[in-house]
């Protein structure tokens, strides 16, 4: 008797995009974790408390960057009134109640009122190319502080912070995809 002939494909590998899904699943997961102890769960509810009240305020002064550059630059409002729209929705998915709206001073240059705390955008650039870079600059920022944050909050909120960080880096491409 003849055994039969081996494959001649090599035995499966897990693929490229199924990595990445399991490292994403794994970092997730590990926000989902408990912990145990008497005084831990209200420091770890502290925690993701803070952790959510500052990214509802990241989101509140990027929509804050977006309206001073759409006010600095009304031909851009088109194309970026729909992604402010959208941070100001993760912004009200973090808890924030407060929508951020342009300001301009006497001078007619414009800057975005800031939260609680007096802060303000930085000054727009007068090119439009620049505006953009700017508004990209910001997002990937924050996307990236968001998705190094993802390990030490709680599962639903580590869900929603990667969700929203996923959504900045598609505004990043957004933003850029004009200049090349």
């Amino acid at each position: 008797m003849s055994s039969l002939p081996s494959s001649p494909r090599p035995p499966s590998r897990p693929r490229r995009r199924s990595l990445f899904a399991a490292a994403a699943g794994a970092v997730l997961l590990a926000g989902c974790t408990g912990s145990s102890g008497s005084g831990e769960p209200d420091a770890a509810s502290r925690a993701a408390d803070r952790a959510r009240a500052r990214a509802a305020r990241d989101s509140a002064e990027l929509a804050g960057r977006y309206a001073a550059v759409i006010a600095a630059h009304p031909a851009l409002a088109e194309r970026l009134d729909p992604l402010r729209a959208e941070v100001l929705r993760h912004a009200a998915a973090f808890g924030g109640a407060r929508a951020v709206s342009p300001s301009v001073s006497p001078s007619g240059s414009a800057r975005a009122a800031g939260p609680d705390d007096g802060s303000t955008a930085d000054a727009v650039p007068a090119a439009e190319k620049d505006a953009l870079a700017l508004l990209a600059a910001a997002e990937r920022k924050l996307a990236d502080r968001r998705t190094a944050a993802l390990a030490d909050v709680p599962g639903e909120l580590a869900r929603l912070l990667a969700s929203v960080a996923a959504a900045g880096a598609g505004h990043v491409y957004l933003l850029t995809e004009g200049d090349r």
